[in-house]
């Protein structure tokens, strides 16, 4: 192999006269020549590592919206959200004014095993002050990750309590769970929310979906609202399970030979014959898109929602020698009926992220009609319904945006930190009356009342955000879910903050409605399907 590159390299020394611009070898040739005179010549001290990662991400934006290369600190952060474990302490934390807060001890971790508390405030860490110094989330990470048995002192703050409070902690295995919620909605229709595609998720899935089965299951929701994607592979087997064999689920297509791929459904689908409807919106992408193409191509269920992003962009991530990572798209992805749901990205970079902007601005995260459908990029599922390539999935029945607990106010406590921080600070003050009460009884009696909402509002005013009575009366329904749903995340469990919130989610609302019509699809019946 050295002696081939060291072959290529002087053939491309060669060739560096002619005017050859598919030539990698010249054009590196090129680079490397003007890197050196740079670091040899130039007039000030250049940091020559930083050129090269300017250059590099410069490079990738001629390419297009998904291949990134990512430092390698930041790869390192973004692992655990794909391989589904890390080690650390065993928290979930936010940055509110320059402090780093405890959200959740998480359960089982080594810091819920020493005492860690909701509302904890991290103050040094290994003799460092972390509090007031700009700390970002990869600060924190950098300070708490580590390899399973390591050592980490942390010094905390906790509210009533007049000294630091020292914690010598144990670095543990910490799981990180892409099914973040699970449970029967009625007597027969089940409910699971998947947030993203890590290499847990199709095992977390199954495990969930025995679950419910065993409570009496006939029929599921699968909430793909907001589920940026991920692993393709674990798409794949989760739509397995209920296809039918030998039904495609996506097919790829690239510039070399072995990045053309077709996949089947096998035998082993244990769903196969389970109404289901699959929820989707505008932050719906990647693989939440094979899923949903592939239910949608067979009709094998049904999608509720909103148009998805529209990614069908597959990519290879490579660690380079330094662990900073390039992912690099190596082919595009097509469902089973031939659509293409990659959303155009020939124009500027910066107009492919400006999409939802320009969605919102003519109306069609409101009106199913104001959706620009092109007649060219229409197809057909397996019986005869007409579905649009040419930029995410379109829904079979569409559920508009929510505005109606929407208000200015809200956004102001919301996006300042204020709501959270007083989430925070309340579940704090009554962690042992939340324990002591079980999950069913939380869920059924506790209401969060006006007495608890006018400390809201003065905590609101003291961080200069003016009471605006219209917005709060306006917002007043969703503020209150808010807070429920987080305290009973915080006492019981992620999953139970789906359970109250999604008392307002629209697009449940509607599929609950929709059973029958998924119902006549898991029966083969597509008659009023292709009248409408």
């Amino acid at each position: 192999m050295a002696i081939t590159l060291a072959s290529g390299l002087g053939l491309g020394l060669k060739l560096g006269k002619n005017n050859n611009r598919s030539n990698p070898v010249s054009s590196y040739h090129k680079f490397a020549n003007i890197l050196h005179y740079i670091n040899q010549y130039y007039v000030d001290t250049v940091d020559t590592e930083e050129l090269v990662e300017v250059a590099i991400k410069e490079m990738l934006l001629k390419l297009d919206p998904h291949s990134v290369y990512i430092p390698a600190k930041e790869a390192e952060l973004n692992k655990p959200q794909l391989t589904g474990s890390f080690s650390g302490i065993g928290i979930e934390f936010n940055i509110l004014k320059d402090t780093i807060y405890v959200v959740n001890a998480l359960s089982g971790g080594p810091s819920e095993k020493l005492g860690i508390r909701t509302g904890d405030r991290i103050v040094e860490v290994d003799d460092e002050m972390v509090a007031g110094i700009g700390i970002t989330n990869v600060g924190v990470a950098e300070r708490l990750r580590g390899k399973k048995g390591t050592k980490v002192k942390v010094e905390i703050k906790r509210k009533g309590s007049k000294e630091l409070l020292v914690f010598n902690i144990t670095r543990d295995k910490i799981p990180t769970h892409s099914v973040e919620a699970a449970y029967m909605i009625d007597k027969k229709t089940g409910y699971i929310k998947v947030s993203r595609f890590s290499a847990t998720t199709y095992d977390e899935f199954k495990e969930k979906m025995a679950e419910l089965n065993a409570k009496g299951m006939k029929q599921l929701v699968l909430d793909l609202q907001n589920n940026p994607g991920g692993y393709m592979d674990k798409a794949i087997k989760m739509v397995d399970e209920f296809l039918k064999a030998d039904q495609m689920i996506v097919f790829t297509k690239g510039k070399i030979k072995r990045h053309n791929n077709q996949f089947y459904s096998t035998s082993i689908g244990n769903f196969e014959n389970l109404p289901l409807i699959v929820l989707i919106d505008e932050g719906s992408a990647s693989a939440s898109e094979i899923v949903s193409g592939a239910i949608q191509d067979n009709d094998r269920g049904l999608i509720v929602g909103r148009r998805s992003f529209g990614k069908g962009l597959v990519q290879w991530p490579i660690e380079l020698n330094d662990r900073s990572e390039l992912r690099l798209t190596i082919s595009r992805y097509y469902t089973p009926s031939g659509r293409s749901i990659q959303k155009p990205y020939s124009d500027r970079i910066e107009d492919y992220y400006l999409d939802f902007a320009k969605r919102a601005a003519h109306g069609e995260f409101y009106h199913a009609d104001s959706i620009q459908l092109n007649d060219s990029l229409r197809y057909e599922t397996a019986h005869g319904r007409t579905v649009y390539g040419g930029g995410g999935i379109m829904p079979d029945y569409f559920v508009p945006l929510d505005t109606m607990y929407s208000s200015k106010y809200f956004s102001r406590l919301f996006n300042s930190g204020v709501l959270n921080e007083f989430i925070i600070e309340h579940y704090e003050a009554n962690e042992k009356k939340f324990k002591k009460m079980t999950v069913e009884e939380f869920l059924a009696d506790y209401e969060v009342n006006d007495k608890l909402l006018k400390k809201l509002i003065k905590k609101g005013e003291k961080e200069k955000i003016e009471f605006d009575e219209e917005g709060f009366e306006k917002s007043k329904r969703f503020i209150q879910l808010r807070i429920k749903a987080d305290f009973a995340s915080k006492a019981f469990g992620r999953g139970q903050f789906y359970k109250v919130i999604n008392e307002i989610n629209n697009s449940l609302s509607e599929a609950l409605k929709l059973f029958d019509k998924a119902e006549e699809l898991t029966r083969n019946d597509y008659s009023q399907f292709k009248e409408n």
